[in-house]
């Protein structure tokens, strides 16, 4: 074949490949990917079939340094084949077009992927090839067509004419005449019309997207177990995950997964039903304004689940880069795909902020959702409570008792309801009384690995006897009393707040939680929390929320929206049992407002236990500091050499004060492969270039020495994601890397 011939027919393959591929970015590279273009053309020039693989060779070489600004040495294919996966594996991230400036992996790979089959073509159609020459075209231009949709026809005609073009023109005596180009044409005009027919077209055989090959930097949990409500006992993994990292105001918030609305025996679950029934007619008018809502950018590290977790009470997703997305009826967000490392979506959620006053005026007229419905105030499937403040309730309730024996073995439930908030006059006084008895006032402990419960309901036994359990026996037996007292409530499960630094909170799957959400007209759902000891919601309504002002609830109690008789009860509601101090200022006949607890008492704590506490602290900070101290200086060099002895003395270092045996006769490699086979963490790129900055010429020992300082950094950040806080806490405090111990 003629060199005019195979530089021809090798531009025909490569204009639909260029074509498409370009489409997925905006701005496109398409100056840059056009000279990668020429470079893969540059092949078919050479005659000499040896000659013409070098050069292709070559090109790939030039190619992908062009792609990643990867200067040619030591450590080229590494860093090329590095940012190449990094690029690939940010397809399942980021939204198509995405604009090559702001993700130049994914711009490199999308020219090394212009570049490759572009070249492929290219030698195929000069080795005479037309199978090979129309495989590289039609995989290295339909695979970006499907990635973004729009002009599908028009890119499956100029795919197809490609093709025909090269069948035609690979064969012994290519038929140039104008009558194959009529017949050509008339088969991508037929192949057109087919594709609009509804009788002809079809899906996809293969549908590809859905493959995920995105590696996790840590495995993926699931903590579903912590919201099973089989209360048979809470085991967290030993070693803590991180499984959220979200971008939202300060604030502590409870990450809601998935409400819990239904009860079968004591036991809340969940029955997603997509439909448009459910929450209708619950949801205030506040809660659409747009200004009222609160904005998170949730990125997921490690978490197993399909259901989007947002702030509550979520109100909007956008997760178009997921796939595609359904809500349910009490409107959780649920993703075709569980969710993988590196995911990443918004939400909007409505977040209520009453003051304690407000919810205690807030009456117990309810919607029809909640009176005709009765779901929220279900206590057992078809068994349903009548709402608060009906007249002759517990004739009602005396009546299900009688007539349903399972239902009655929870009458010593309802009547510790009735004897902890069985006199509210408002549903919040009910419900802060009861959190509040949950929390500090009834005795109670958690306890993951509570006793277990033999011949009686488990939260009967609970609440009436041991008075020990976590988060699911706590959050379900009060949104049961509340139903009881015909307040509509439900379980939520999902994340307790995290940590916060930065501007973002950090979640992991031992913030798994389940609390109490509770309707109250005006505000829609509301958050309680009564477990003691775990989480708190922001909202001063809350005895859990550090903003709960006990002075307020006492008078709030005390008032005409509160319990009766609330003074013989303080104690055991977990009020102070002296008179609550109020300012000067104050009288509780009219509305307390804000107001506090005087504090004119002096502080207990004993100095002396304050001097231990100070003298602990300074020596932790000597450890510490010493250890880093001495850390930082064996870096403080440019010899290459000094640089590897102090990245194998960081080695043994760690090894040792994680208690892991080390030969002191070890090399650099042993010890980076032997920290990678005890603590998990991927170590191959120090153990390299420490050992060639140690061996090596001088050139290339200083480029090494540079990259081990980066590897260095990647292999501390890769130890705090790996181990637990107590590891790295007794590793910073050893002693034995001192030799001290």
């Amino acid at each position: 074949m003629s060199r005019e011939r195979a530089l021809l027919l090798g531009g025909v393959a490569c204009v639909p490949i260029l074509w498409n591929w370009m489409r997925l970015e905006d701005p496109s590279s398409a100056g840059r990917a056009a000279v990668l273009v020429l470079l893969a053309l540059a092949p078919a020039a050479v005659m000499n079939q040896r000659l013409r693989f070098a050069a292709a060779a070559a090109a790939l070489a030039i190619a992908g340094g062009t792609a990643f600004h990867v200067p040619l040495g030591l450590h080229y294919p590494g860093r090329v084949a590095a940012r190449f996966w990094n690029g690939f594996l940010e397809f399942y991230d980021v939204k198509l077009p995405f604009a090559p400036a702001q993700h130049p992996h994914m711009d490199g790979a999308i020219l090394i992927a212009v570049f490759i089959f572009s070249a492929l073509a290219v030698l195929a159609v000069c080795e005479r090839r037309p199978a090979l020459a129309g495989t590289a075209v039609l995989i290295g231009a339909g695979w970006p067509a499907t990635l973004l949709r729009g002009s599908e026809l028009l890119r499956g005609a100029g795919i197809l004419a490609a093709l025909l073009v090269l069948f035609a023109g690979l064969r012994r005596r290519p038929d140039v005449s104008g009558r194959a180009v009529l017949v050509g044409g008339a088969i991508v005009l037929a192949a057109v019309g087919a594709a609009t027919s509804p009788a002809l077209a079809k899906g996809e055989f293969l549908h590809w997207q859905t493959w995920d090959l995105h590696v996790p930097r840590v495995k993926p949990v699931s903590v579903s177990y912590v919201w099973s409500s089989d209360y048979s006992g809470l085991n967290f993994p030993r070693k803590t995950t991180v499984v959220l990292q979200i971008k939202a105001p300060k604030r502590p918030q409870y990450w809601r997964v998935t409400p819990l609305p239904y009860v079968v025996d004591g036991r809340w679950i969940d029955r997603p039903s997509f439909s448009a029934s459910g929450d209708a007619g619950l949801v205030p008018a506040s809660a659409t304004d747009h200004s009222n809502w609160v904005e998170q950018q949730v990125t997921v590290e490690a978490l197993r689940d399909n259901r989007l977790p947002a702030a509550e009470v979520p109100m909007a997703f956008d997760a178009s880069g997921l796939g595609l997305m359904h809500f349910d009826s009490v409107g959780v967000a649920y993703v075709e795909r569980s969710l993988h490392s590196g995911a990443s979506y918004k939400a909007w959620s409505y977040e209520p902020e009453p003051s304690p006053q407000e919810l205690a005026r807030s009456r117990a007229v309810y919607p029809p959702a909640i009176t005709l419905g009765r779901l929220y105030l279900e206590l057992d499937p078809n068994r349903s409570a009548p709402t608060f403040g009906t007249p002759d309730r517990e004739i009602v309730l005396g009546k299900l008792f009688a007539r349903d024996a399972r239902l009655r073995t929870y009458k010593p439930l309802y009547e510790m309801a009735r004897s902890v908030a069985g006199g509210a006059r408002s549903p919040y006084a009910a419900a802060v009384a009861l959190e509040s008895w949950f929390r500090t006032g009834g005795g109670f402990a958690y306890n993951q690995h509570p006793p277990q419960t033999r011949g009686k309901p488990v939260l009967v036994d609970f609440v009436t006897h041991t008075r020990a359990g976590y988060c699911q026996h706590f959050a379900g037996a009060m949104a049961l009393m509340l139903r009881y007292l015909g307040i509509p409530a439900r379980t939520a499960a999902g994340f307790s707040s995290g940590t916060y630094d930065k501007g973002r909170w950090t979640v992991t799957d031992h913030d798994a939680h389940e609390w109490v959400e509770v309707w109250f007209r005006g505000w829609g759902w509301v958050p309680f929390d009564p477990t003691p000891s775990r989480g708190g919601v922001a909202g001063e309504y809350s005895a859990s929320s550090p903003a709960f002002n006990l002075a307020v609830a006492a008078a709030i109690l005390a008032g005409k929206d509160g319990l009766k008789a609330f003074a013989d009860r303080r104690v055991g509601l977990g009020f102070p049992d002296t008179q609550t101090k109020f300012s000067a200022d104050i009288r509780l006949s009219r509305d307390p407002g804000r107001v506090t607890l005087t504090d004119d008492q002096p502080s207990a704590a004993p100095s002396l236990l304050r001097l231990l506490v100070l003298l602990l602290a300074a020596l932790v900070v000597l450890i510490a500091g010493g250890k880093l101290a001495l850390r930082r200086a064996r870096y403080l060099t440019g010899d290459p050499r000094r640089l590897a002895a102090a990245c194998r003395h960081e080695l043994h270092d760690i090894l040792v004060d994680q208690r892991i045996e080390v030969s002191p006769n070890a090399t650099v490699a042993e010890l980076a492969a032997l920290t990678q086979a005890e603590l998990g963490v991927e170590t191959a790129g120090v153990g390299m270039h420490a050992t060639v900055a140690r061996f090596a010429p001088p050139a290339y020992a200083r480029e090494a020495a540079r990259e081990l300082r980066s590897s260095v950094r990647r292999l501390r950040r890769s130890l705090r994601q790996e181990l637990s806080l107590w590891e790295r806490a007794r590793g910073l405090l050893s002693l034995r890397s001192l030799g001290l111990s």
